[in-house]
């Protein structure tokens, strides 16, 4: 007796990555990070990722003398993580060095999602999909330097446009800082396994 056996099923397509949909984008991308970010390295794994360190003070103005007394010399180590539904949701941009507090996320005045990623748009429709992710990166930029100023006490709220466009906190760092910082305890490494909600969620940091 010979076995039957069912009807051949098609092997199913791979799912449409988001940089395979948009090349141009991609291509983009590509260009704009290594020619602001040269630091930065590209990872194609998944909907892909960038992961480095972003200058410390990469704005047009000039630096303040005693900026590295706040924030140490280097720049914040980021792990930007691309959601397949990019351009139209943004990345999700994680600190790895220095790393948020768990007391410290959710909280609006630190600018660090539940997620632990950072929070640089003051609302999602802020996102378009046209805009530049070099705009993102230079925000998560100035994002260790408002963070730096939040562990000194020197503020108590980081400010709504960010560092990249208010100088309104520059005063500080023209001068040491009077007390030591608060210390960081590292968590774990943040999950980038799979997407969160591509949709937006309206919130405001």
């Amino acid at each position: 007796m010979t076995a039957t056996t069912g009807p051949h099923k098609p092997a199913q397509p791979a799912p449409l990555t988001w940089s395979a949909a948009e090349p141009r984008r991609f291509e983009r991308d590509q260009r704009e990070i290594t020619a602001a970010f040269p630091d930065l390295v590209y990872d194609a794994e998944g909907a892909g990722s960038w992961n480095g360190i972003l200058p410390l003070w990469p704005f047009e103005r000039p630096q303040p003398a005693h900026l590295t007394d706040w924030t140490g010399t280097t720049g914040l180590h980021v792990l930007m993580v691309y959601r397949q539904a990019y351009p139209m949701a943004p990345p999700r941009i994680f600190p790895l060095d220095p790393v948020p507090e768990p007391a410290e996320w959710t909280q609006s005045r630190w600018h660090v999602n539940g997620d632990r990623t950072l929070c640089l748009l003051r609302a999602d429709s802020l996102w378009t999909g046209r805009e530049s992710v070099v705009d993102l990166l230079l925000k998560a930029a100035a994002w260790k330097v408002e963070y730096a100023l939040m562990k000194h006490e020197a503020i108590t709220q980081m400010s709504d446009r960010g560092i990249v466009e208010d100088d309104r906190f520059d005063h500080f760092l023209t001068r040491p800082p009077a007390k030591e910082p608060t210390r960081s305890s590292l968590t774990t490494p943040p999950d980038t396994a799979r997407d969160q909600q591509d949709a937006g969620s309206g919130r405001s940091c």
